[in-house]
């Protein structure tokens, strides 16, 4: 029973599937039907938007292409218009050329008639002038000389007192001027002649601060002139510090150290060190001030801030007693009113004076003169060439190229030799000179020496016959260093061995 039950359920599952996948099928072949009746409708709603699109693509060509081709037409007459106007226009130019053509035929033909008129006059002329020589029997030349010799002879005599009047009244107004220049200057702008030196001493209350300043075992004094780079002085004299240094601003510096440190009372190492580095710092700053008070106060303006501050160095030098900075303002005053006076650049003389000693603030430094050393300071931090120009020949070491540097010469000349304004007499100045050209007389085979440029060179004449050219050499070396070792002078001294050979001959 169970089995037959079995059977019957699974013939019914078989039936009931069969009638499933039938229906399915039937349901698929409607579904079928049904998209491919949506395509065919989708098909032909596209063949008909194509038709459109195609229809107004067509539409629209045709429209631009009679557009354009009306735009053609219109251009192709106005390309008609430029050709006839082209063709006018040329025709006109051909004819224009053939009157031109006419017309330098005619210039040439006029030209060709001038000439040969000219050539007519010419000839007249030459004709005329050689019936007038035949007739004077004298050529033009020999006419003109004679016609100016007789003039001569008649007024000979005239014509010297003229010239003479002349010469004297010119030479003496010229001198006249000059003297009136020259007075006016000195009259107007001579400072005092009172010289001001930078002390190189300084006065103490009593000895007993001599000796907290060396110290134990003279501590204190070493770390002092290892700071500031001078020697100090303490010896017996009452009162009194004496600093030595050949650079003026270091001496400056530790002048004005010593005196803070004498002031504070707090003598040691550490102290010391402190109060060097803020009197470097004040003397800087006076420096700076000092330079650019001295620019100001002469009228110069278009010098760089570095120049001003080696120029504000000069404060602390002197020359022969006179203050180097203020000999230098002197100058450019002097050197302003002699270039307005004979028409030469005042800024450029007013310029050149005041900077024609800053080689000075450097030359214990630097080796070379005083003018090289300051040619290369302006020269390196962009000074007008005109300027240095002016400043380089005040001591006559190179040539005047400028009217400016012969007035800055002669500004240095009035400024140093007014009576009073410097110290050195004409005995030291004398004394001075001898003693260099007696360290020189005294080497072998030196026939003569002349000391000049008041005493920046010695030129040294050697017998030939005794020094050869090689010896020479080692001679200016020689005579150098025993300058450098026997005299004192300011800057440096420029050695020159002078060997010549002179043949001479008798022809009778």
């Amino acid at each position: 029973m169970s089995i037959v039950t079995i059977i019957l359920g699974a013939l019914g599952l078989l039936v009931g599937v069969a009638l499933g996948y039938y229906l399915r099928l039937i349901i698929a072949l409607g579904q079928r039907r049904s998209i491919e009746i949506d395509i065919k409708q989708m098909m032909l709603g596209a063949k008909e938007e194509a038709q459109k699109i195609t229809e107004a693509s067509t539409k629209k060509a045709e429209e631009k292409e009679a557009e354009l081709k009306e735009v053609e037409k219109t251009k192709t007459e106005d390309f008609k218009k430029t050709e006839e106007r082209l063709i006018k226009k040329e025709g006109l130019l051909d004819a224009r050329q053939i009157e031109i053509d006419r017309e330098v035929e005619n210039i040439k033909l006029k030209i060709e008639e001038i000439k040969k008129i000219d050539e007519r006059a010419k000839a007249m002329e030459e004709s005329k002038k050689g019936e007038l020589e035949r007739i004077a029997r004298l050529s033009e030349s020999d006419a003109k000389e004679e016609l100016i010799k007789n003039i001569e002879r008649r007024h000979e005599e005239d014509l010297l007192v003229r010239m003479q009047k002349l010469e004297n009244a010119s030479a003496e107004k010229l001198d006249r001027r000059a003297k009136d220049i020259m007075a006016t200057a000195i009259q107007r702008l001579a400072s005092s002649t009172a010289s001001e030196l930078m002390s190189t001493s300084v006065p103490i209350a009593s000895d007993d601060i001599k000796g907290k300043i060396i110290g134990k075992e003279g501590r204190n004094i070493r770390a002092f002139e290892r700071m500031a780079g001078v020697e100090l002085i303490v010896d017996d004299t009452p009162g009194t510090i004496i600093i030595s240094s050949f650079d003026p601003v270091r001496r400056q510096v530790a002048r004005v150290a010593l005196e803070n440190l004498i002031a504070d009372g707090r003598i040691q190492p550490a102290k010391i060190e402190e109060i060097v580095e803020k009197s470097k710092e004040e003397i800087n700053k006076i420096i700076k001030e000092k330079g650019e008070a001295a620019a100001y106060e002469c009228g110069v303006f278009n010098l760089d801030g570095r120049i001003l501050a080696i120029l504000g160095r000069l404060h602390f030098r002197t020359s022969y007693g006179q203050n180097v900075l203020q000999h230098s303002i002197e100058m450019a005053h002097i050197s302003r009113m002699l270039a307005e006076e004979l028409g030469a650049d005042p800024n450029i003389a007013a310029s050149g004076a005041l900077v024609h000693d800053i080689g000075k603030a450097l030359d214990h430094e630097v080796q070379g003169t005083h003018i090289d050393i300051g040619m290369r300071i302006l020269q390196k931090f962009g000074a007008d060439k005109k300027v240095i120009d002016a400043m380089k020949s005040h001591h006559e070491d190179y040539p005047y190229e400028t009217i400016e540097s012969v007035i800055v010469q002669t500004a240095d000349a009035i400024s140093g030799g007014r009576p009073g304004a410097r110290r050195d007499s004409v005995e030291n100045y004398l004394k001075r000179l001898a003693e260099l050209e007696a360290v020189v007389n005294n080497f072998g085979g030196v026939e003569k020496s002349y000391a000049l440029q008041a005493g920046r060179e010695i030129r040294v004449f050697v017998t030939p016959d005794k020094v050869s050219d090689i010896e020479a050499k080692g001679m200016a070396r020689e005579i150098a260093q025993k300058i450098e070792a026997d005299l004192k002078y300011p800057g440096e001294i420029k050695v020159t061995v002078i060997r010549e050979n002179r043949i001479v001959e008798y022809a009778r």
